[in-house]
């Protein structure tokens, strides 16, 4: 009862206290900064969007060791941990799963993808280097007009940290259990026009289940240059991921059994993960208040890794290089308009391939089951801007215009049949293989949001937009059973959304209420064959609030209530709750800083109970997680922080779902204390 009614309980004590405060009439604080929007720098308050920012701050408090950890702190985003260093991610939805299903998020890096559109992987998000952002920059809903192609639930946005104007260096070591390690390393200064930064980590997990553990590692190398004409940015970004993966464990209630939680029922699954990334953004300042961006950018990702969770655990390698620009060109036309445009483009070369050694019986081979390869060519043009329509009230608006091209060569035997084109004893082989193919997608996007002033603090926000995803290449290409051609559409969603929000000196806050529709989503047919056809409605109740109670003390909170449903029959009965979709989504945080050198967190972060398969007759009852951080600095140069995972130590899944008659969890990780010493120079 208690966990049931503690969201709206919170939230009604929360706008309490907003209301109380709102009387006082104290100067703004300084407005937070975000550039995911539009690709340069603007202040939330003129935003319309749902924005949220994780800052640098954050980030190294919470000293995450997986990227769930430090993204459950935003309204409406879930992140769901697998084995390791794996993730599902969920905006504005349920977890989403399936082979190209991560299409429906745009995951970048100062504003470059990760990967190419039409090449998403659901954990593309390890690749990049959050640990030592300067922020975290996350669009609930879809994106704006420099986004489109999976910018359709939303966007995550990790900011890197520029050059420092005097030398800097930061040196950090952390162990926790299970014999985890890691060491951070930063150095950056400036000289003249240049400056530069070098951020390095390195990180080693045993891992909490039998045969399991991950060594990982990043770089980020950055320049920065500032001249008379032209200001520079550049950065080369690595990441490798040596990872040995535990699969689920089975049978109901398995993740309260303590003599199960370390049990790897596929001790000789592995994923290894291989990325590089560069890019250099030149831009420019022209006449009558313009702005000129241009950024080219190289993209390199390898990745093997065992498909424990299918028959037969066949070995996928696949990999990707691209070449792609960016470009924009800003104008203040008057004091109260202000227009972009823009083209980006891609050129991506990418192969999948799928073997398995492992003899079965019946519709799973041995041998090579796909060897493809596919070119793609990406191009969109985009415009938009913000008008100051009157002096309360302020228009953002853009759109965008996209096409995707495929040529897709098949290096094998066409066809539903084993590798040497013998039959399959079952008569119907799990994997079907195309013949050579060329695909073109077109579609386009838009935004348009309304910021209305009420008063001083207090601004009326309304914002609808349109986003689409084109279909993977693994959906088009990677068939299975009797399916030898895929006629896919794009997916579509439309999006509308209310919101109010306050600031003050120490009091801000954010309610927001979401109505999407997403139509033609490609789903998986009782046959095995990939389809457009069908159609969900997210629904939901988003907040966040934040309190300076003192100058030692800051409570923040952030909730959502949702309802994620299937709105036809194509997957099951329309109106049943989408799978691994929480209604309920909340978390606080109490930071207490006693003396100057000393600061105390403790933080909160429920999870409601969630159905585990469409058809909605098995259910994961929730969870509520509690953290505890001491950071204590000992004069300028040396520090300490212990944080304590899981404080009451609770049993709980990570994930859980129901499938093949089974329930399947990946078991939380019971309390763990982690010490981390650093040294800053």
């Amino acid at each position: 009862m208690i966990k049931k009614y503690a969201t709206p309980l919170a939230i009604s004590i929360s706008l309490a206290s907003g209301l109380s405060i709102a009387a006082s009439d104290k100067p703004n604080k300084p407005e937070t900064i975000a550039v995911t929007a539009d690709r340069i720098e603007k202040q939330l308050g003129d935003q319309s969007l749902a924005i949220s920012v994780i800052s640098q701050e954050d980030i190294e408090s919470i000293g995450h060791t997986h990227i769930s950890q430090i993204l459950s702190q935003v309204p409406g985003v879930s992140i769901s941990r697998g084995n390791g260093q794996e993730n599902l991610t969920a905006i504005r939805s349920g977890v989403l799963t399936g082979t190209g299903s991560c299409g429906a998020f745009y995951f970048a890096e100062d504003g470059i993808p990760l990967r190419a559109p039409g090449f998403c992987n659901v954990n593309q998000l390890f690749d990049v280097n959050a640990e030592q952002a300067s922020r975290i920059e996350v669009i609930r809903g879809p994106g704006t007009a420099v986004h489109g192609s999976n910018a359709l639930n939303g966007v995550i946005n990790v900011i890197s940290r520029a050059s420092s104007a005097d030398p800097e260096t930061h040196l950090s070591f952390e162990a926790g259990p299970d014999k985890y390690g890691r060491i951070k390393a930063s150095h950056s200064n400036t000289t003249g026009k240049h400056g530069y930064r070098i951020s390095l980590q390195g990180n080693h997990d045993d891992g909490f289940k039998d045969e399991s553990g991950y060594d990982q590692q990043k770089m980020n190398l950055r320049h920065d240059y500032h001249g008379e004409t032209w200001n520079i940015q550049s950065m080369l970004a690595a990441s490798n991921l040596n990872q040995e993966t535990a699969g689920y464990i089975l049978g109901e209630d398995a993740y309260k059994n303590d003599d199960r939680k370390r049990e790897n029922p596929n001790p000789e699954a592995f994923r290894n993960s291989t990325s590089v990334r560069y890019y250099s953004r030149f831009e420019r300042d022209g006449e009558r208040d313009s702005r000129f961006v241009v950024t080219p950018y190289l993209r390199y990702t390898e990745m093997e890794f065992l498909q424990h969770f299918l028959l037969g655990t066949p070995l996928e390698e696949n990999g990707e290089r691209t070449a792609g620009l960016q470009t924009a060109f800003y104008q203040n036309y008057s004091d109260n308009v202000t227009l972009y445009n823009g083209f980006d483009m891609e050129v991506t070369k990418a192969y999948l391939k799928q073997s398995q050694s492992q003899a079965t019986f019946g519709s799973f081979p041995t041998g090579q089951h796909y060897d493809y390869d596919v070119d793609a060519l990406y191009g969109a043009w985009f415009i938009g801007g913000d008008w100051q329509a009157t002096s309360s009230t302020k228009v953002n608006f853009g759109g965008r215009y996209d096409v995707q091209f495929y040529d897709y060569d098949n290096l094998m035997i066409d066809g539903n049949t084993a590798a040497d084109g013998s039959a399959c004893p079952s008569g119907t082989c799990r994997y079907a293989r195309p013949a050579d193919d060329k695909e073109r997608f077109r579609n386009s996007s838009f935004n348009l949001g309304v910021v209305q002033n009420l008063s001083d603090h207090t601004d009326l926000i309304a914002n609808a937009g349109h986003g689409f995803r084109a279909p993977q290449a693994a959906e088009l290409y990677r068939l299975q059973a009797q399916q030898l051609n895929a006629d896919l559409d794009e997916e579509s969603l439309n999006s509308i959304e209310l919101g109010l929000r306050g600031n003050w000196e120490t009091f801000q806050y954010r309610v927001s209420a979401y109505v999407m529709h997403k139509n033609d989503v490609i789903i998986q047919d009782s046959n095995r064959s990939n389809i457009n056809g069908g159609k969900t409605i997210d629904r939901g109740l988003e907040a966040n609030f934040s309190w300076q109670i003192a100058p030692s003390l800051l409570w923040q909170l952030q909730a959502s209530y949702s309802k994620h449903q299937y709105a036809n029959d194509a997957l099951t009965a329309e109106g049943n709750e989408i799978d691994s979709a929480p209604r309920q989504l909340a978390g606080t945080l109490l930071r207490w800083s006693p003396f100057t050198n000393t600061r105390f967190e403790l933080e909160i972060q429920y999870q409601g109970e969630y159905f585990l398969e469409e058809d909605n007759l098995y259910r994961y009852p929730g969870h509520t997680l509690s953290n505890l951080r001491w950071r204590q600095q000992y004069g300028k140069q040396l520090y300490s922080v212990v944080r304590i995972n899981n404080l009451t130590d609770i049993d709980y899944a990570e994930r859980a779902d129901y499938a093949f008659g089974n329930y399947r969890y990946f078991v939380g990780e019971p309390r763990a204390a982690y010490l981390e010493v650093g040294f800053d120079f």
